[in-house]
């Protein structure tokens, strides 16, 4: 592979070989833009199966959609609020009966209110009298678009009443705001980008064409990456659009971060030679293989994701293996290409000439190197301790299931949700379907004994037949809990009822199964899912990129210091990211997804500036002693290093402006962790743990290695 790679790269690295691939890039991305759709037209909000068929949610709702087919569909609740003393049961009947007679697009029915009797109305009227909530069923396996064509029809219906305050929640009312959500979200995400790359990449290097090439390098990327996954979208594929707005953040950050490490070289070999072509080949003789495998570290972390069973996590590994894959083949030919065509122009107005020096003694990363080859146990504990104190963290770290909190404040199907959060009892936020099937029919009585055992448990509100089939063999019931249907003890409740079902059935001294679904149920699965999804995802990726490491560096030791360094600052990176966005943004709870999105990322993306480090290290102690050696690798890389792990923080750091809670608080775990990989890990405590373990070659062998 490696003399592949040098093949490859000395190719590129010449005056044909740089324009022709510039110009294969150039047209794939127009061939692709004309032939291929783009990822954003198969982009959806949610994934459709989040869990494995054999989820107790997953199989439960199959049942319901067997035995009660009108049950299933889309629900959207309307909330109306009055601003007078009690609400006009008039005016809602109205609105119903109209409804009824209406044909709304995708509508499959509405509660008929104008038909119901008084005591059938009052389960849907708040106790103040002053809110009342509507459930209209949409058709299943509709898109966002569809439902929004449905309430374009309601709308104006409703709106006829003026005493009445509607807000739309439920799945088909967040479908529709999360959609116009992620639309103008996207937007931002994207200039924010650019922008903040754009300025950094000036006021780092102070040179125009040094901050334009990387981003057109990226750009030309995206356009290839986009298409490509439009390709996939086509096929069938789902793209969430999460899973693209992370992708895009992934891909400029990469690129950036791979252009730098080339410039870099590059203007090294450029102080040696006066034949540019000759210079970018040098560089990329060194410079190629820490990037090639840099950028397979982060390939085998995407490609692991599809051992995952989470449909986000699933959902991210096709997406993400398909833009790194199109990252790793532009920075061994693109890349280099674009620096090669440029020459020493692109350091325009610094331009590097033969003779000068390399870097200068008195350099920030030289001082840094000399403090930790002289003090390297100090160093080591003062970096670890700070880190054992940020990882302490993780144990007071509380998880959110609602995913409705993860959303602005104003929006509508929040809003809607929390003033039925306020005026309702908290379990009829979500109420839980429990089915009981059964091989003969189920009388009334033994009907009633179900409903008292199942009452019994703790947390349960009420529990009501809701429906049966015709001979009344398969009965539904609606369950509703004391507690926020969202809440830990409320799904340990449910849990607990799951547990005991056999019990259950035998107290109530009837015969068959219980299945429970709804959206604590959902909740249940989503931890469990995700349990058994964190331990595969860690152990894979971290087994898998180890060995990688071992056939990078032949060596198991300085391999095993690389991994657990970077283990050791996720866990760090994770207890005071967690700690600030609960102090600086009020965020006292966080999705259980993120530990998982941080730790594939910070893995993936910290062993990258470790692997720099490391192999500078390695090209360095083939001709100095250790200590030597690690003082040069750190500072030759500590420039370069320190400024692309600033700029990816800080792109990383620009999905803080996005609208979803679990997208902003991942870019802000993440950055922190970047930020403690580039300056802490890399710079201090890697290297002074290489000098403390690590031992020099004889000085026969080094002698040896000067002369080759």
């Amino acid at each position: 592979m490696h003399q592949f790679i040098h093949f490859i790269t000395d190719k590129i690295a010449t005056k044909k070989g740089a324009w022709l691939t510039i110009t294969i890039w150039i047209l794939l991305a127009i061939i692709l833009s004309v032939i291929a759709p783009s990822s954003k037209e198969y982009a959806v909000n949610n994934v459709s199966q989040l869990y494995p068929d054999d989820s107790p949610s997953i199989v439960a709702g199959k049942k319901v959609d067997e035995y009660f087919e009108d049950d299933d569909g889309i629900p959207a609740i309307f909330v109306f609020e009055t601003n007078e003393a009690n609400v006009n049961l008039n005016d809602i009947s109205e609105i119903t009966e109209t409804l009824s007679a209406t044909d709304v697009p995708y509508m499959k029915s509405v509660i008929p209110i104008h038909q119901l009797p008084d005591e059938a109305i009052e389960a849907f009227i708040s106790e103040d009298k002053e809110a009342l909530f509507l459930p209209i069923l949409f058709e299943e396996a509709i898109t966002s678009k569809e439902i929004n064509e449905g309430l374009d029809t309601i709308n104006p219906i409703v709106d006829e009443y003026p005493s009445l305050t509607i807000h739309v929640t439920g799945p088909a009312g967040i479908a529709v705001d999360a959609t116009d959500l992620f639309s103008r979200a996207d937007l931002v995400l994207l200039f924010s980008t650019v922008g903040i790359i754009l300025v950094l990449l000036i006021i780092t290097y102070r040179s125009p064409l040094l901050a334009l090439i990387p981003l057109l390098g990226a750009v030309f990327v995206y356009a290839v990456a986009d298409r490509l996954l439009g390709v996939l979208g086509l096929n069938g594929v789902e793209l969430a659009s999460q899973s693209l707005s992370i992708m895009m953040i992934l891909l400029f950050a990469v690129v950036i971060d791979y252009s730098l490490f080339i410039f870099s070289r590059f203007r090294e070999e450029l102080k040696k030679s006066d034949d540019k072509y000759i210079a970018m080949q040098a560089a990329m003789r060194e410079i190629g293989i820490p990037i090639f495998y840099s950028g397979s570290t982060i390939l085998l972390a995407m490609l692991i994701l599809f051992m995952a069973t989470f449909g986000d996590y699933k959902n991210f590994a096709p997406t993400f293996s398909v833009a790194v894959f199109v990252v790793i083949l532009s920075s061994v030919t693109l890349l280099p290409a674009l620096f090669t065509a440029f020459g020493r122009k692109s350091f325009w107005p610094r331009i590097p000439q033969v003779g000068d020096s390399e870097v200068k003694a008195s350099s920030l990363w030289s001082n840094v190197g000399r403090f930790v080859t002289k003090k390297p146990i100090l160093s080591v504990v003062i970096i670890f301790l700070f880190l054992l104190l940020s990882a302490s963290n993780i144990f007071n770290i509380s998880y959110e299931y609602n995913t409705m909190k993860s959303f602005p404040d104003d929006m509508p199907s929040r809003v809607g949700y929390e003033v039925l959060e306020d005026k309702f009892s908290k379990g009829t936020l979500a109420t839980t379907t429990v089915v009981f099937e059964a091989a003969e029919t189920v009388s009334e009585e033994e009907q009633q004994k179900l409903t008292n055992v199942l009452s019994d448990h703790t947390l349960v509100d009420t529990v009501r037949v809701s429906n049966h089939t015709d001979n009344e063999d398969v009965i539904q019931y609606d369950l509703t809990f004391s507690e926020d249907p969202y809440d830990v003890n409320t799904m340990d409740a449910l849990e607990t009822l799951m547990k005991e079902e056999k019990e259950m059935i035998s107290d109530a001294e009837v015969k068959g199964e219980l299945f429970f679904a709804g959206e604590t149920a959902a909740s249940v699965d989503n931890r469990n899912v995700n349990k058994r999804d964190i331990v595969v995802i860690v152990l894979a990726e971290t087994v898998l990129i180890f060995m990688m490491l071992i056939f990078l560096t032949r060596s198991v030791k300085i391999s095993t210091l690389m991994m657990g360094t970077i283990l050791f600052s996720f866990l760090a990176a994770l207890g005071i990211g967690t700690f600030l966005t609960s102090l600086f943004f009020d965020v006292h709870s966080i999705s259980n997804r993120v530990p998982v999105y941080a730790f594939v990322f910070l893995v993936a993306l910290g062993i990258d500036y470790n692997i720099f480090l490391v192999s500078r290290y390695l090209e360095e102690k083939k001709h100095h002693p250790v200590k030597q050696a690690v003082a040069n690798a750190v500072s030759h890389t500590g420039g370069v290093i320190s400024s692309a792990g600033i700029i990816l923080a800080a792109t990383f750091a620009v999905l803080m402006t996005q609208p979803v809670e679990v997208l902003s608080t991942f870019g802000f775990i993440v950055a922190i962790g970047i930020l403690m990989d580039t300056f802490l890990i890399r710079g201090v405590l890697l290297p002074g743990l290489l000098v403390l373990l690590e031992r020099d070659e004889p000085l026969r062998a080094i002698r040896k290695q000067k002369k080759n």
